[in-house]
């Protein structure tokens, strides 16, 4: 949560001057934030899922699939422990 926070810096508002900075530099900045804002919503997304996952652990039902119930197979949480669903039901299989 500090990381977003402190990432959330990047995302404020680009306010160059125009008459000092070119156009280009100006849609530079403006990628440049696009892609601040993407990483850090990318980030909170991530956050959210473990939280969930360590909800899940606390309440003793980490590693069962939250759709069908099964167990998640163990190859695909060694991967990524906070993933909530087995792969069929996430549409791998």
């Amino acid at each position: 949560q500090e990381l977003i926070a402190l990432a959330r810096d990047d995302s404020i508002a680009v306010g160059l001057d125009q008459s000092k900075v070119g156009r280009l530099s100006r849609m530079d900045a403006l990628q440049k934030q696009a892609m601040s804002q993407e990483v850090n919503r990318r980030r909170e997304v991530e956050l959210t899922r473990i939280n969930a996952a360590l909800q899940r652990i606390e309440e003793g039902e980490f590693g069962f699939c939250i759709t069908c119930g099964e167990e998640i197979e163990r190859k695909r949480l060694e991967l990524n422990p906070s993933l909530p669903q087995c792969s069929k039901c996430a549409g791998f299989k």
